[in-house]
């Protein structure tokens, strides 16, 4: 698959009621403002999307809500992975349905496959359906590493087209960037790391601080993917104090919570996670003041 997958895609929360239904038309406002700020790709119902406390019907009906919202204009990354591979394979051919340009697939977490299982996995969804899947590894959420020399096997199938490479391990990245095929991308996903690996040849990012700043994250990686690496390093310090504070707290409660401070959400969880720590809040609420997106601490 030729590389289309580049630039700034928000990892998109997902907002509830007070009585924890979807709250659609927070989530279509949410959308608006992402596609006006310049981001070039939504992924709905990753991990900080909840989708883990979803229904697969609730999780296919926030895909569907943030397809049609789009309508073209961006790409739609659609968040599938799970530890059940039959299950991943349903919520990917319904995703294929729905209109998604693609589908995000983490490794599986829990059940800890060795390497062997999760190219098996991954192979199961490549085969059933014909969508462009994005990889995700992130081995602090699942307790198991997707290596290098797997992800370059599994970057030959025709459908696997990228990686979401959270490991936090640059040298791992760069086995990967250093041996990927043409057309493979591959996509940072911590903030913190983006324009590092940019800088080492990575396309972009799945963001979870452009939930709260998409016009300056967006800005920071065209900036550096056009080799405009000063302006890119200092939007990048700029926002580092907030992509830290994005992770003060579990994922994604610092982004609910400063989405909520700045008025575009109402804060609202699905059990087990809760509201922050009043001093963690504090905390967040200083780098959101600092950055002008509310008047004062909450």
């Amino acid at each position: 698959m030729s590389t289309s997958w580049h630039g700034t895609h928000t990892a998109l929360v997902t907002p509830f009621t007070a009585d924890g239904a979807v709250d659609d038309d927070a989530l279509c406002a949410l959308v608006d403002w992402q596609l006006k700020s310049g981001v070039e790709g939504i992924v709905p119902c990753g991990t900080t999307g909840e989708a883990s406390t979803m229904t697969n019907d609730e999780h296919m009906g926030v895909v569907e809500t943030v397809v049609s919202q789009v309508d073209g204009s961006a790409k739609v990354l659609a968040g599938v992975g799970g530890n059940d591979t039959r299950n991943v394979t349903l919520l990917a051919a319904r995703a294929r349905e729905i209109g998604a340009d693609g589908i995000l697939a983490v490794a599986p977490y829990y059940n800890k496959p060795p390497q062997a299982g999760m190219i098996a996995h991954f192979i199961a969804i490549a085969d059933a359906v014909e969508i462009p899947l994005i990889l995700y590894n992130v081995p602090g959420r699942t307790s198991s590493n997707l290596l290098p020399d797997t992800v370059l096997q599994l970057a030959e199938h025709p459908n696997i087209a990228g990686i979401k490479e959270a490991s936090g391990d640059l040298g791992q990245v760069m086995q990967i960037l250093a041996g990927r095929p043409a057309g493979f991308s591959v996509l940072s996903g911590e903030d913190h790391l983006t324009l590092a690996m940019i800088s080492l040849g990575a396309e972009g990012v799945v963001s979870v601080v452009s939930n709260e700043v998409p016009a300056e994250m967006s800005n920071m990686v065209r900036q550096a993917l056009t080799g405009e690496l000063d302006r890119a390093r200092e939007i990048h310090y700029r926002l580092l104090g907030l992509m830290n504070a994005n992770f003060i707290e579990t994922n994604p409660i610092p982004a609910k919570a400063a989405l909520a401070m700045m008025g575009r959400i109402g804060e609202n969880y699905r059990l087990p996670l809760v509201p922050m720590a009043p001093e963690n809040r504090a905390k967040l609420a200083a780098e959101l003041e600092k950055l002008g997106l509310i008047d004062g601490a909450d």
